[in-house]
């Protein structure tokens, strides 16, 4: 880090969803003169969302790269300083917090507030990346309402997978879930299991994996093996959910913030603050149960007045 450059700021936002731009919104219209960072995925989820519908104030819908769009767009004329680039480490080690970007810029900030977000898991198929957004998606919250009275398929053994598929239950006529291990092998909770299995219109498939998803522009199938005797065959769907979980992006803070046991960052209950003091964390890197985008701008706002409140107790100018 030879031609490492220093930076100070007040109030310094990493990623670029719908928490880290609405955070930026409220502090830039409290003068706090953020600066963002959009980090690996500028946008966020929803750059691979296409049609977002349960947003409010879109009537008609919008596309999520578009929304995207706006949010930043608002930021920047708030006076938001958006920037290109990711954070590669973290010091909390003393008052002033420490953020390198992209390994040579070292930002010395009050606050911090932490918006990287989280990425679902995928299988890894080379088709499931092609029909994404055409088909594939990893949130029946999301995007099952497109798919109302089709046929429908889900992978996943969790208590997510369940939720998800009893929820696509009420919009489809079949949901079809594809389960990698036997009845004793699945993770959900029995409460959750039996819902699954109560419900007439889910047809579970055990001992299955999802090995393609077939479709030209849009998904009309899904190819499954048996682990068990080899057997394929190709279920006709519209629609491939993939729930297998997702990854909250907070490596680089691990050992200074306080995580549960799959990484999300803990919060304390109804506000946005961590356990270091002057770094505050929204959106999907600490939550695990919404996930929504709408949810997200919410702890955004949460995130920008707590570190408002902050700056203003420390005395510090802003």
């Amino acid at each position: 880090m030879a031609n490492e450059t220093t930076e100070k700021v007040n109030c310094l936002i990493l990623g670029s969803g719908p928490a880290g731009y609405t955070a930026a919104i409220y502090a830039a219209r409290a003068n706090m003169k953020p600066v963002l960072y959009q980090g690996i995925q500028p946008g966020g989820q929803l750059t691979i969302t296409t049609e977002v519908e349960n947003y409010p104030g879109y009537q008609d819908g919008v596309q999520g790269p578009e929304m995207m769009v706006h949010f930043e767009k608002q930021a920047a004329r708030m006076g938001a300083d958006i920037r290109y680039g990711i954070a590669t480490k973290a010091d909390f080690s003393g008052p002033v917090h420490k953020v390198w970007i992209d390994e040579e810029k070292l930002i010395e900030a009050h606050t911090v507030i932490i918006a990287t977000g989280a990425s679902a898991k995928w299988l890894g198929l080379e088709s499931e990346q092609r029909l994404n957004g055409y088909g594939v998606s990893a949130c029946a919250v999301c995007d099952g309402f497109f798919f109302r009275g089709k046929e429908v398929s889900i992978v996943g053994a969790g208590d997510t997978a369940c939720e998800e598929a009893l929820y696509l239950s009420k919009l489809a006529t079949t949901v079809h879930m594809f389960v990698r291990k036997d009845e004793h092998g699945m993770k959900a909770s029995k409460i959750m299991q039996e819902r699954v299995k109560q419900t007439p219109n889910i047809i579970v498939y055990w001992n299955t994996e999802a090995i393609e998803v077939s479709g030209g522009h849009n998904v009309d199938g899904v190819r499954i093996k048996n682990n068990k005797s080899g057997e394929e065959q190709t279920v006709a769907v519209s629609a491939f959910f993939v729930a297998i979980g997702h990854q909250p992006n907070s490596d680089i803070f691990k050992g200074w913030l306080e995580m549960d046991e799959a990484g999300y960052v803990k919060t304390i209950p109804g506000t946005s603050r961590t356990n270091v003091d002057g770094v505050f964390a929204c959106g999907d890197v600490q939550d695990k149960i919404y996930r929504q985008a709408v949810t997200a701008a919410g702890t955004g706002c949460m995130a920008a007045l707590d570190s408002e409140r902050y700056l203003s107790e420390k005395g510090i100018e802003q």
